[in-house]
C-alpha cells in the first residue's frame, strides 16, 4: 500500500511521489528561541520525527532539517528585559530546546541550522527578489510586493481581497500595501545588525526558513510541516519568497499539525493558558508526554490535562507490561536483540506450516496482523492512533498468550521462547517506529521505573496518607492473600477463575509463574 499525504495546499490526500526516488527531503519548522517551549508546540516537534521514523522504517533515505530562529523581535526583547545580549537568551534557550526535546525521544534533526549563519544566503534572495520586481527597499527596510505574485493566498485558501495583515506582519507607513511583509528590516540602535545593500539591518522572520530549507534541500523538497498556526502568514510568505526567488513551487507535501487545547481553547503564550514541556516532564516520563501527543491524529486537535496525561501512562503501561511480563514468563528477562531474534527463527517455519501449537500458532498470527493494521495506519497521513491501537491488540494477544497458553513450567520450552520472542520483537520495533517503545524501556519497565507519574507525584488519593514504605508493605500482603486465594482455586480445579486472578495480577504490573514448589510473583511494572 503507497503512503497517502494529507496536503494542505490542496486540501487532500495526495499518493506519496517524493521528488527524487528513495529520498525524502523534510523542513521543520523549528522553534524561536527566547523562552520554553509549550506542550502545544512540542506537538510540531514530535510528528516530524514520527514522519521521519516512520519513512526510514518503509525504507526511503531521509533528511531532516530544524531550523533555529536566533534572530527575531521577541528574542531581542527578552535580552533588553532582562540586561543581558541575545546571544545570551538564544545560548539558555536552544540549549533547554534540545534537552527537551531529547526527553520527549525526539531524535536530533539530520541539518539543525541557525538563522544568523545563513544571513549572506538572505541577502542573496532579497537581492534577487528585488532584482526581480517582487520586492522593493523603502528607507533601509525592504518588502515583498505581494501583489507581484499572483499565486499568493493559495496556501491559506484566501484571496487578497480577503486577506488581514498576519500576526507578525507589520502595518507601516513606507510600505506599498499593509499585506507586504518584511525581508530586512533596517538597523535601530542596541539590536544586532548585518551590512547589506540596503544599509545595516537584519533579515525579516520569514526568508529565514526559505534560505535554509533551500539550502540544504534545494528548491524543490517534499515535505515542510508545523503548525496549524504557521499557514498564514508565515508559510504562505515562504512559498512566495522560494517560488519568486526559485521559479518553482518550493514544496510537494505542505503537513501541518492541529493546535493543543487547554479547557476547549487553543494554548499559546500570548493567552497566558500554556503549560511548558519543562514543567510537565517534572512529573511525567517524556515517553508519556510522547504519548499523548501522538495519541490522537496529528491534524486532529487535542485537549491538554492531568486526566488525560494519567491516562496515558497507563496505556503505555499496559503495552511495556505485556512485553516485560512475557519474557519474565518465558526466562528471557535481559536478553538483547539478537538472542531473541534467535529466538524467533527457531520455529518460524513450524509456525508457518501449522508445526506448533494452537495458541502459539494464534499469537503469531497476532503479531503479523498487528504489524500490517501498524502499517495501514502509518500509510494512510501518518495515523499514529490506529498504529497505537495495533499495538494495544498485539499487547492484548501477548497477554492472553501469557494467561493462559502456558502451563506450569512451560515458559521455559523452546516453542513458546520462540513465539514471545516474535511477537515481543515486532511490539518493540512498531513502538520505536513512533518512539514510545524500546528495549531500554521495556527494562525499566521491568526493574520498576512504570511510566506514571514520578516519585510522589502519582494519581491523587492512590496512596492516601500512607507513606511509600507502609504503601508497599500492604501491596505485598494482599498480593500474598490473593495467591494464598488462587492456591485454593486450583486445589478446587476452578482454573478459570485461577487464571483470572493471575491476568488481572499481570495488568498492574504483578507476573506470577506457577512452578513445583509454588506460585511466585515479581513486580514488573508499575
Amino acid at each position: 500500500m503507497a503512503i497517502r499525504i494529507y496536503n494542505t495546499f490542496t486540501r487532500r490526500k495526495e499518493e506519496f511521489v517524493p521528488v527524487h526516488p528513495g529520498k525524502v527531503g523534510i523542513y521543520s519548522c523549528g522553534p524561536t528561541v527566547y523562552d520554553y517551549f509549550h506542550i502545544g508546540n512540542a506537538r510540531a516537534f514530535v510528528v516530524p520525527d514520527v514522519i521521519r521514523r516512520y519513512l526510514l522504517y518503509r525504507g526511503y533515505e531521509v533528511t531532516l532539517v530544524q531550523n533555529i530562529t536566533d534572530i527575531e523581535d521577541k528574542i531581542i526583547k527578552r535580552a533588553h528585559e532582562r540586561g543581558v545580549k541575545p546571544e545570551d537568551i538564544v545560548a539558555e534557550y536552544a540549549r533547554a530546546f534540545i534537552d527537551d526535546t531529547e526527553a520527549l525521544g525526539v531524535r536530533p534533526p539530520d541539518v539543525q541550522p541557525r538563522a544568523t549563519e545563513h544571513v549572506e544566503g538572505m541577502i542573496k534572495m532579497i537581492s534577487a527578489l528585488v532584482e526581480k520586481g517582487l520586492a522593493y527597499e523603502a528607507d533601509g527596510d525592504v518588502y515583498y510586493d505581494v501583489s507581484k505574485f499572483d499565486p499568493y493566498g493559495s496556501l491559506s485558501g484566501q484571496n487578497l481581497d480577503d486577506l488581514q495583515a498576519g500576526a507578525r506582519v507589520e502595518v507601516g507607513e513606507t510600505k506599498h500595501d499593509p499585506l507586504d511583509f518584511t525581508l530586512w528590516k533596517a538597523a535601530k540602535p542596541g539590536e544586532p545588525a548585518w551590512d547589506s545593500p540596503w544599509g545595516p539591518g537584519r533579515p525579516g522572520w520569514h526568508i529565514e526558513c526559505s534560505v535554509m530549507s533551500t539550502k540544504y534541500l534545494g528548491p524543490v523538497f517534499d515535505i515542510h510541516t508545523g503548525g496549524v498556526d504557521l499557514v498564514f502568514p508565515h508559510h504562505e510568505n515562504e512559498i512566495a519568497q522560494s517560488h519568486g526567488a526559485n521559479g518553482e513551487p518550493p514544496v510537494k507535501y505542505w503537513v501541518h499539525n492541529g493546535f493543543v487545547n487547554i479547557d476547549g481553547q487553543r494554548m499559546g503564550k500570548s493567552l497566558h493558558n500554556f503549560k511548558t514541556v519543562r514543567d510537565i516532564l517534572k512529573k511525567y516520563p517524556g515517553k508519556v508526554v510522547r504519548y499523548f501527543l501522538i495519541s490522537n491524529h496529528y491534524r486532529k486537535p487535542i485537549n491538554f490535562s492531568e486526566d488525560e496525561l494519567s491516562m496515558c501512562a497507563r496505556a503505555l503501561a499496559r503495552i511495556e507490561g505485556a512485553v516485560s511480563n512475557a519474557l519474565f514468563a518465558t526466562g528471557m528477562v535481559g536478553w538483547n536483540r539478537e538472542q531473541l531474534q534467535q529466538a524467533a527463527k527457531a520455529f518460524a517455519g513450524d509456525v508457518q506450516g501449522g508445526g506448533v501449537g494452537e495458541k502459539a500458532a494464534a499469537l503469531s498470527e497476532a503479531a503479523r496482523s498487528a504489524r500490517q493494521a501498524f502499517e495501514e495506519a502509518m500509510d494512510d497521513d501518518f495515523n499514529t492512533a490506529g498504529a497505537i491501537a495495533a499495538l494495544h491488540e498485539l499487547a492484548t494477544a501477548i497477554n492472553t498468550y501469557v494467561n493462559q497458553g502456558l502451563e506450569a513450567g512451560q515458559g521455559q520450552l523452546a516453542e513458546a521462547r520462540a513465539t514471545v520472542a516474535g511477537a515481543v520483537l515486532t511490539m518493540i520495533e512498531l513502538g520505536d517506529v513512533v518512539g514510545i517503545l524500546s528495549f531500554e524501556s521495556v527494562e525499566a519497565a521491568r526493574a520498576g521505573a512504570g511510566t506514571g507519574a514520578g516519585a510522589g507525584e502519582g494519581a491523587e488519593g492512590d496512596v492516601g496518607q500512607c507513606d511509600a514504605g507502609d504503601a508497599d508493605q500492604l501491596a505485598e500482603a494482599l498480593i500474598e492473600l490473593l495467591l494464598e486465594i488462587r492456591a485454593d482455586v486450583r486445589a478446587l480445579k476452578q482454573y478459570a477463575l485461577s487464571d483470572k486472578i493471575r491476568g488481572r495480577l499481570a495488568e498492574v504490573g504483578i507476573m506470577v509463574e506457577d512452578t513445583k514448589d509454588g506460585a511466585r510473583w515479581k513486580r514488573v511494572s508499575q
